[in-house]
């Protein structure tokens, strides 16, 4: 079994920090799961300072729950979660759709359409699509410009990725997916942003609809 290559000396936790979440998004490191400090250690040849300093940043990140006299656990995303990181996912990038409609250049639109085209040609294969879809979704914030809002869609789509696939695993939500990333992406080429920020909150509020069940009726 080939070895893990080195950790640079430079930021050390960092580095373990970033070979620690690609394990969780890669789901090498399960949701739920207990994280194994020894065994890591071990692993990556470090000690258990570099590691310790690595979960406290991935638990700022969410990525990570620490337990008292427990330890940490990768963290396991409730439905609740999953309705809240979506509700504000829709309110806060069907916002920025509608800026970019009304103020990106021609160069920017078309960026957005080559992106979106990337993402037309992923549709068979999963994990591209995912990213040619986290791409075109980022790129569209980048261009509306605020750092505020980056900031916060780029800490739940992190979180997020706990829960990825899900939402897609429904029968016929990939083909639907394009359709609705076809239709956003004409309101923006067409530069209505009422249409783009509608049609980015409905793309959404369908994602949410395929990645949990319905909620209960109040009784």
């Amino acid at each position: 079994m080939t070895a893990p290559p080195s950790l640079a000396p430079r930021a050390l936790y960092q580095e373990v920090a970033e070979r620690l979440r690609q394990q969780i998004f890669a789901r090498a490191l399960e949701p739920g799961s207990w994280i194994d400090e020894q065994k890591l250690c071990a692993e990556f040849g470090i000690s258990r300072t570099p590691l310790r300093e690595a979960l406290k940043v991935l638990a700022a990140e969410g990525l990570v729950t620490m337990k008292v006299r427990r330890g940490a656990y990768v963290t396991e995303m409730s439905e609740r979660d999953v309705r809240e990181a979506y509700q504000l996912l829709a309110l806060l990038e069907s916002d920025a759709a509608a800026q970019v409609a009304a103020h990106a250049t021609e160069n920017e639109l078309q960026e957005l359409q080559q992106l979106h085209d990337a993402l037309e040609s992923q549709v068979g294969e999963r994990d591209a699509f995912f990213a040619a879809n986290e791409r075109f979704h980022m790129r569209l914030l980048e261009i509306d410009g605020n750092r505020w809002r980056l900031q916060i869609v780029t800490d739940l789509r992190r979180v997020m990725k706990l829960n990825r696939h899900h939402s897609l695993f429904k029968q016929g939500r990939l083909e639907e997916s394009l359709r609705e990333h076809r239709a956003l992406m004409q309101a923006l080429l067409l530069r209505q942003p009422e249409s783009a920020s509608a049609q980015l909150r409905g793309h959404f509020q369908n994602g949410l609809a395929a990645a949990t069940p319905p909620e209960s009726p109040l009784v």
